[in-house]
């Protein structure tokens, strides 16, 4: 997961982030973004060839934050119930706060047909994830005979869809902390903890 490369790039996607939160991609023009940016329109180009390139940076600076944020929550913590439970609250958090542009992500990734570069933005975090499962395994605290890859992948795409289809939602008849405790419940069957 990069962090910004300047203080140039990380003023472009911020710009973007909160001009494409308020308007919209097809709505933000360039100019609208260099404009809150504050730089040049030649400068933008320098970092992206188009307004699309812009998709899969946003989307893994957005990783990035999340998985920060994860990292700051967990304090040294490395059991798999309290990294469950960061990896869901946090999820859910973030996904509240980033909803409208973590659906321009997805749109953009499939206007520009790139869905590969997800798996790869995904990659470090699927990684950190397999590691995780990994510790569980060698504790004797989940399973022992499950593929860490796929299951990795699966505990974080299942958490983000609940938490994306939460947020995106009409039907919040139900609080958050209600989904967020049977996703949670969920995760913990499937990896036979008890």
């Amino acid at each position: 997961m990069a962090i910004s490369k300047d203080d140039k790039y990380s003023k472009i996607l911020k710009a973007a982030i909160e001009i494409i939160s308020e308007k919209g991609l097809d709505k933000t023009s360039i100019s609208d973004i260099v404009k809150k940016a504050g730089i040049a329109q030649g400068t933008f180009y320098l970092y992206f060839p188009s307004k699309m390139a812009l998709v899969p940076a946003i989307a893994d600076n957005l990783l990035s934050i999340t998985f920060q944020r994860i990292n700051d929550k967990l304090l040294g913590k490395s059991d798999i119930e309290s990294v469950l439970e960061v990896l869901v609250d946090e999820t859910f958090s973030f996904t509240d706060e980033y909803r409208d542009v973590i659906i321009l992500c997805y749109s953009g990734f499939a206007l520009d047909n790139s869905l590969e570069t997800w798996g790869t933005i995904y990659k470090p975090f699927y990684e950190w994830m397999e590691g995780v499962l990994v510790k569980a395994i060698n504790d004797n605290a989940i399973l022992k005979d499950i593929d860490v890859r796929w299951t990795a992948k699966i505990i974080i795409t299942l958490i983000e869809n609940t938490a994306e289809r939460y947020y995106s939602s009409d039907q919040k008849n139900v609080a958050p902390d209600e989904y967020k405790a049977e996703i949670l419940r969920f995760c913990k069957r499937a990896l036979g903890i008890q």
